[in-house]
């Protein structure tokens, strides 16, 4: 490494985002850069470990974190640049978007901060762009072949652009009106502005990749088109099912998916019109969000731009601790508190809240609340271990399987025999290696190699079937 001892002398330095005050009342990014200075300091506290579990054990797709790191403390930003892109088809997005997992299971965070991994990895993509090192790379033969891609979102344009390069055409199939899947209409524009998708396609499309929206895979087009028409499919449409809550009064006006209500202003934001019956605002009214992850941040950070009047955040878990517990070690992902910069900017937090019920009346008008909902504490029993345990005590099922094992086979049953199937298992006759089942060894009476019972290994004696082995006397002739 550049610097060996560039953890003991440094502080880890996070990026400056933008004061709340400011930043509520626009979709333009939060986080900002830091100077080239203090990023090289930053790549300078990554220690020569040994192991680098940030690369083998936290990334998703092994960025080889410990080597742009090093190249970004001696100045070799282009270096950096071709060793993140080794691995990583948009580190611009991840740099945004990611929850860095690496972070959480660097060396240095046993009982330090970590390296700002993610931040290094986001200024060295940007800088790339500015330089003009990010160009596109087209094939330089073509393979003939044709691949279709079905869907539109990280996986599938990462698919895309691999296949590309290799020579082959690809097309891209999306059913949204827009290229990009959950990048374009699930992630905020707070957390990541649309030109940085824009961009990216631009490449794209130069290396020879082709883009059909509107087109819906499996009712616009046909599978057996697909079969007939390309020699590969990736399959990459993510799921937009959610999951609902099925208590009373879910059907009341005013309660709506969280994809439902990204997706509509992720596209007020990119300026479609939203039909009047259709809007969903949160402009001076109080907002309950159920489920406290990224999404429902997400959802916080949309209702405090929107100028909602309260927002309150409640979560079924109990509330994490501000550091690991002694069942949650290092390098694994910390159960901790986490605060995101949407809850920096307003939002109240409930912890072991679960819904019971929905009331309001079913026809409400837009002015003011269209309903209530009733929440209730629930109570976890945690053993000594401090693992939570969930018990099954409906026995009129079958029991659920072991972890790790398979479900019992499930037995036929006979008539007059009950359930069960008590038929007597056939019973197999044991027999030696292939190469001892016949052959002079067996023939002398020899089993696996070795001397029988009761039996004197001398020229002559046999020993069959049915037949006793001969006595030493009459081996002798005595």
């Amino acid at each position: 490494m550049g610097k060996p001892t560039g953890f003991m002398e440094f502080a880890r330095q996070d990026a400056p985002k933008r004061p709340a005050k400011e930043r509520i009342h626009d979709y333009r990014e939060i986080e900002q850069m830091l100077p080239e200075e203090d990023l090289r300091r930053q790549a300078a506290r990554c220690m020569d470990c040994g192991i680098p579990y940030c690369h083998a054990h936290g990334c998703p797709v092994e960025n080889l974190i410990p080597d742009w790191n090093d190249m970004v403390y001696r100045g070799q930003w282009r270096k950096a640049l071709e060793l993140l892109h080794a691995t990583n088809n948009f580190p611009e997005i991840t740099g945004r978007v990611c929850p860095a997992p690496c972070e959480t299971s660097c060396t240095l965070s046993i009982n330090e901060p970590a390296v700002t991994i993610r931040q290094i990895e986001r200024q060295i993509a940007e800088r790339g762009w500015q330089e003009g090192w990010t160009l596109p790379q087209p094939a330089t033969h073509k393979s003939g072949r044709r691949a279709a891609v079905i869907g539109s979102g990280p996986a599938g344009l990462a698919a895309a652009q691999q296949l590309a390069r290799r020579g082959h055409e690809v097309v891209v199939y999306e059913k949204a009106d827009r290229v990009g899947g959950i990048l374009r209409y699930g992630i905020p524009d707070f957390k990541l502005e649309k030109w940085v998708i824009d961009r990216r396609l631009e490449q794209m499309k130069a290396e020879g990749v082709f883009f059909e929206t509107k087109v819906d895979a499996g009712a616009d087009i046909s599978a057996g088109y697909l079969r007939r028409s390309f020699d590969a499919i990736v399959l990459a449409a993510g799921s937009r099912v959610p999951r609902d809550l099925t208590v009373p009064g879910r059907e009341l006006k005013g309660i709506h998916f969280a994809m439902d209500y990204l997706t509509q202003q992720n596209r007020r934001v990119a300026g479609d019109s939203i039909p009047p019956g259709e809007e969903i605002t949160a402009f001076k009214k109080k907002v309950l969000v159920i489920g406290g992850g990224d999404t429902g941040s997400d959802c916080v950070g949309n209702a405090r731009r929107q100028g909602a009047m309260e927002i309150h955040q409640i979560e079924i878990l109990d509330q994490p601790p501000d550091e690991r517990a002694g069942n949650n070690p290092w390098p694994n992902w910390p159960l901790i508190l986490r605060t995101s910069s949407s809850h920096e900017e307003g939002c109240r937090r409930a912890w072991s809240v679960t819904t019971r019920d929905f009331v309001g009346e079913e026809g409400g008008g837009e002015e003011g609340p269209l309903c209530q909902g009733e929440v209730g504490r629930r109570e976890w029993g945690l053993p000594a271990a401090g693992r939570l345990r969930l018990r099954v005590r409906d026995r009129g099922g079958p029991r659920p399987p072991r972890h790790g094992l398979r479900p019992p086979r499930a037995r036929s049953p006979r008539p007059g025999h009950g359930a069960r199937d008590r038929r007597p298992r056939q019973r197999r006759r044991r027999r030696g290696p292939r190469h001892h089942r016949a052959g002079p060894l067996r023939r002398r009476g020899l089993r696996h190699g070795r001397f029988p019972r009761r039996t004197l290994h001398q020229p002559g004696a046999t020993r069959r079937r049915g037949r006793r082995p001969l006595s030493p006397q009459q081996m002798t002739g005595s």
